[in-house]
């Protein structure tokens, strides 16, 4: 999944690019109100963490903004503890979700999560494919019940695979939500994930649509 996080505070800013990115995202960053915008209204990113006082564009105009132009991304707003009237502005202006400051990491992550099942249409922390299970919380795949090990890349691609599961993922699709903007996108890495998955959870599970891009789906529904 590739996450947008727009924050003024460099330490911040840091703190939350680093949790994220240590929890397997692909995570972008902007430091003001209208780079936030742009790279918002440009880039495909599966969710958006976005703080409320930005200078150049503030929060909620940048928000009202995307949502005006039809941007449906998940939005997780920051806002100041006893700026109530923050969080019903937020919601107005088309958040989804929010923390207050200061905040704890791991309600950051947890609210993340929860924002990217209902996106795709989960309820619950683990995923099914068949006998592929995979927890988001723990970050843990097993196939048949037995552990498997995955690199940071390949569970990244399992992981947007599975919030996907049932359609077909084009090569672009997969390059644009599973790295940041200075990802070499000319590389072939995909199909070499694709391959070592296939390898580690059984080759039935990825079906390769030619010329479309890769589905999911259980054997008994491939």
């Amino acid at each position: 999944m590739r996450l947008l996080v727009v924050e003024d505070d460099p330490d911040l800013n840091r703190q939350i690019v680093t949790a994220l990115t240590e929890a397997g995202y692909a995570v972008d960053r902007a430091f003001d109100g209208e780079e936030g915008h742009f790279l918002g209204d440009t880039e495909p990113y599966d969710a958006i963490v976005l703080d409320i006082g930005l200078p150049k564009m503030d929060g909620i105009s940048v928000l009202e903004e995307w949502r005006r132009g039809g941007k449906t991304t998940p939005v997780l707003i920051l806002t100041a503890r006893d700026r109530w009237s923050d969080k019903v502005q937020g919601f107005d202006a088309g958040a989804d979700d929010y923390v207050a400051k200061p905040f704890h990491m791991e309600e950051v992550l947890a609210r993340l999560r929860a924002l990217l099942r209902r996106a795709s249409g989960h309820a619950s922390n683990e995923l099914l494919c068949g006998p592929v299970r995979l927890d988001t919380r723990a970050g843990r795949v097993t196939v048949d019940g037995h552990a498997i090990k995955l690199t940071s890349h390949e569970y990244r691609l399992l992981a947007y695979l599975m919030h996907q599961q049932g359609r077909v993922v084009s090569r672009t699709e997969l390059v644009e939500h599973l790295y940041d903007q200075d990802f070499d996108r000319d590389s072939n890495t995909i199909e070499v994930f694709v391959g070592r998955l296939r390898k580690k959870l059984g080759s039935e599970i990825i079906q390769t649509v030619r010329g479309l891009g890769y589905l999911l789906a259980a054997p008994e529904d491939a």
